[in-house]
């Protein structure tokens, strides 16, 4: 009798336990440390209830502005903003083996070949990775080795050219991704309203016969979400608060749709951030910082979008957000009111609806999910 109360006991814990780590998803998140953050922060969300707890804190990395993970969830890649006292060129893609417990074993870093780091994405393979830079307008690719440190960069691209807005003096590579469907690599470059198309095959790097995709002068495009299923692109423009969806038919890529972020009486000033689209790929979604709201798109069966309107993010400055691996959360990374802002995903209107919880952390600017 005792030894199966013992035993009703140790499963009921073994339980528990197991009901508890399954309600926890982990996830990083990028700061500002001069703006007053510490580094790189490690939290957990409770799927269930919606609360934030911060888990641990990963000091001395200095402005670790974007984070992403190796598809084994194994290795972070991150890349840091650093003075010109510190790197003259401006920054370093940096790499961490991640431990059990999400913490964060620092490997090497490489420079970044240009000011600003601002953007890194990893191949689905793990075997390399990319990046982007701001201030330089330069894309990098670099190899990963067996321990998951970053090698000096394959090659390097120094885009060129301007643009109307004030904001486009010269080039601003602004995001860069390893393409789902095919060898080849994207990057949005705010300064000359491009969307940069490269092909990327076994560490060979080259230019495909249509170099880029032209966006709408003034446009300003930051980051981009490639469609789950078709072959169409869509891209979030920082200075005029638009999404351009991008279609490829007959080998050749076109803008088929520029549609706004903003509400039609919204007079003030606004800049788009991030763009993610729901796991099911029904719904689109973009941040705009100044009218401090996430933008709310169904994607149609042609893949247009239509506007369903926009959701106050509950802070100040929305620079990034991430909709949890389960599709039921949204994290909302508001960098000048220093905080992360709950929203459970409403399924049946795609809206996202405010859980009323959220973290208090310094200047928070990208947020990846174990």
């Amino acid at each position: 009798m005792i030894r199966n109360i013992l035993f009703a006991y140790v499963l009921f814990l073994f339980i528990v336990t197991i009901g508890n780590a399954q309600e926890k998803q982990m996830f990083y998140v990028g700061t500002f440390t001069t703006e007053g953050a510490e580094g790189i922060y490690y939290c957990s969300l409770n799927s269930q209830s919606g609360e934030i707890s911060l888990e641990n804190t990963f000091k001395g990395v200095d402005n670790p502005s974007f984070l992403r993970l190796s598809p084994q969830k194994d290795f972070l890649y991150v890349v840091t903003r650093a003075t010109p006292q510190v790197e003259p060129s401006g920054g370093f893609i940096s790499a961490y083996q991640v431990g059990e417990k999400g913490e964060l074993h620092f490997i090497n870093k490489q420079v970044s070949n240009g000011a600003g780091p601002c953007h890194v994405d990893v191949a689905p393979d793990g075997k390399f990775v990319a990046i982007a830079t701001y201030g330089g307008g330069t894309t990098s690719v670099y190899a990963v080795n067996e321990n998951g440190g970053v090698e000096p960069a394959l090659t390097v691209v120094k885009n060129s050219g301007n643009g109307l807005h004030p904001n486009q003096k010269s080039p601003h590579a602004h995001s860069i991704k390893f393409s789902p469907k095919g060898p080849g690599i994207f990057s949005a470059d705010l300064g000359t309203d491009q969307l940069n198309i490269f092909h990327f095959e076994n560490g060979s790097f080259g230019r495909y016969e249509q170099e880029f995709v032209k966006l709408p002068a003034g446009a300003g495009p930051r980051h981009f979400v490639f469609h789950p299923e078709e072959e169409v692109i869509y891209v979030i423009n920082e200075l005029n608060s638009t999404i351009s969806a991008i279609k490829k038919e007959n080998e050749k890529w076109y803008v088929f749709q520029n549609i706004s972020t903003l509400p039609d009486d919204f007079k003030g000033e606004s800049n788009c951030a991030d763009i993610h689209l729901s796991k099911d790929g029904q719904y689109l979604y973009g941040s705009n910082r100044g009218h401090n709201s996430i933008a709310v798109f169904k994607v149609n069966a042609n893949q247009k979008l239509s506007f369903l309107g926009t959701v106050p993010v509950e802070g100040n400055w929305p620079r990034n957000f991430g909709i949890s691996p389960d599709g039921n959360w949204m994290l909302v990374a508001n960098q000048r009111s220093h905080n992360i802002t709950v929203f459970r995903m409403n399924h049946e209107t795609g809206m996202p609806e405010f859980s009323g919880k959220q973290i208090d952390l310094p200047a928070p600017v990208c947020i990846e999910y174990q």
